[in-house]
C-alpha cells in the first residue's frame, strides 16, 4: 500500500504527464478513425464536422476537436498505485443548437452519427492515455 504523501507526489507527476498524453492520443484515435481506409464518417460528414468546428470557433467558442477532456482517477480510494486510471470527463457533441442554427447539413441522421463518431473518439482517446498510464506506472 502506497503512504499517501508518497501516493499525492505520483499522481501529481503522472498529471504534469497527461497533456501531452492526451495530444499524442488524439492523434492516434483521429487517425484511427477518420482515415485510412475504414473511416467511421463518410469524407461529407466529416467535412461537415470540420464546418461546424470552424463555424463555433469563429462565434468565439471552443469548437469540438481538443474539446474532450480526460482526468486521472483512483478506483481504490487511494490504497494502491495500482488502482489509477484515465477518464473523459467531457465527450465532445454537435446539436443543432452547438452550430447556432443555419446549418442545413445537420440532419438528425447525420447529427446522432458525427456524436456517436466523435464518443467512440474521446473513448479510443481515453484508453490510448491509459495506455501511457499504465506504461509510466510499470517504469516507476
Amino acid at each position: 500500500m502506497a503512504d499517501a504523501p508518497d501516493r499525492r507526489q505520483l499522481v501529481l507527476e503522472v498529471r504534469s504527464q497527461l497533456d501531452e498524453w492526451t495530444a499524442r492520443a488524439r492523434s492516434e484515435a483521429y487517425a484511427e478513425l477518420f482515415e485510412g481506409d475504414d473511416p467511421v464518417l463518410s469524407a461529407e460528414e466529416l467535412r461537415l464536422l470540420d464546418a461546424i468546428d470552424s463555424r463555433l470557433e469563429r462565434h468565439g467558442g471552443d469548437g469540438v476537436w481538443g474539446t474532450d477532456q480526460y482526468g486521472i482517477h483512483s478506483a481504490d480510494d487511494g490504497q494502491s498505485t495500482d488502482a489509477l486510471g484515465v477518464v473523459c470527463v467531457y465527450h465532445p457533441q454537435v446539436t443543432s443548437d452547438s452550430v447556432l442554427r443555419g446549418l442545413d447539413d445537420l440532419d438528425d441522421e447525420t447529427e446522432e452519427r458525427i456524436n456517436a463518431a466523435l464518443w467512440t473518439y474521446a473513448e479510443r482517446v481515453t484508453e490510448r492515455i491509459d495506455e501511457r498510464l499504465d506504461e509510466y506506472l510499470d517504469r516507476g
